[in-house]
């Protein structure tokens, strides 16, 4: 029998230039399909940040998959195997950053709060998106900038900029922890309940942000923020994603038009039900349609604890 083919990971070193706080990895260079002829994980020995300008894809770890979108924001520790696959070309912005210098920098002559915020620094990836974290995707785009056009004075910019964003780094992962510990007694997810009801009655309507969070009470970004917590997307997007549910119940069960399916599904047009149903199950609908077991699990490959029920 033959041996089974051990599966790599790849090392990549890289050096902050002298008189620099960070490595930045900007530009056109930067821009292209991402995931092309490579097998394996890679791990930095610096940790990474990195900024998705524009495209969409999949972000490979170890034990799991995640998809990302433009907007979308990482923070990687050193020695965390990872890879990028893109659909296309896309465009990425990185810095590589030594994360001691900083917190030593950020906590200077407290040994003990260095350490204890390196190890939580260190133990926790973030996959973020702009719409949720806004003011954190801005200092990261400032960064950039100052890379980028050099003005007088980046590098003091640069340095500050980067005690900034891990002091928010470390907010996130603070506040992260605790709905974690809340969601364990529902506190969290029974915050959006009403959301969840009110697009189930409602999907094939023309609904916004705003309604969901008025129905919960309380402003949009906080109801974002518990919607990504909690069903894993963003809430139009998991209004999307109800609405490809019931396209898929419709298309089982009659035989009425593409195009009759989407406005009774709330979409505002046949392209705009093609392009979110792309997203969601990977083909058209009508390739799903003839399709021999119709990928009735498709939808399941999401995290969404809404699904499983109130």
């Amino acid at each position: 029998m033959a041996k089974k083919k051990e599966r790599t990971v790849e090392f990549r070193f890289y050096e902050i230039p002298r008189q620099e706080s960070a490595l930045a990895l900007i530009g056109e260079d930067w821009k292209r399909i991402y995931g092309v002829d490579v097998d394996n994980l890679h791990f930095h020995n610096l940790l990474e940040i990195g900024y998705c300008y524009e495209g969409q894809g999949i972000l490979g770890f170890e034990n799991n998959r995640m998809k990302y979108e433009t907007g979308t924001f990482t923070v990687i520790p050193a020695n965390f195997p990872h890879t990028t696959i893109s659909e296309k070309e896309d465009t990425w912005e990185f810095l590589f950053v030594d994360v001691n210098q900083i917190i030593s920098d950020i906590f200077p002559d407290e040994p003990a709060k260095q350490r204890d915020n390196l190890a939580y620094i260190n133990s926790r990836m973030n996959i973020l998106n702009m719409n949720i974290y806004p003011d954190t995707a801005l200092i990261i785009r400032k960064i950039f900038n100052e890379y980028r056009y050099k003005n007088a004075n980046y590098r003091e910019m640069v340095k500050n900029l980067l005690k900034v964003l891990f002091l928010e780094i470390l907010r996130l992962n603070s506040s992260a922890a605790m709905q974690e510990e809340n969601l364990g007694s529902s506190h969290v997810f029974e915050q959006i309940i009403p959301a969840l009801k009110y697009i189930d009655l409602n999907y094939n309507k023309d609904l916004k942000a705003a309604d969901l969070a008025r129905e919960c009470s309380m402003s949009e970004v906080h109801l974002r923020r518990l919607f990504y917590i909690c069903v894993n997307l963003p809430p139009m997007d998991y209004v999307n994603f109800v609405r490809i549910q019931k396209a898929c119940e419709l298309m089982l069960q009659t035989n009425i038009s593409m195009d009759q399916i989407a406005f009774e599904c709330g979409f505002t047009s046949t392209s705009t039900f093609t392009r979110n149903f792309r997203k969601f199950m990977s083909n058209t609908p009508y390739q799903w349609k003839i399709g021999s077991n119709n990928a009735k699990v498709r939808l399941l490959d999401y995290n969404i604890l809404a699904v499983k029920g109130w």
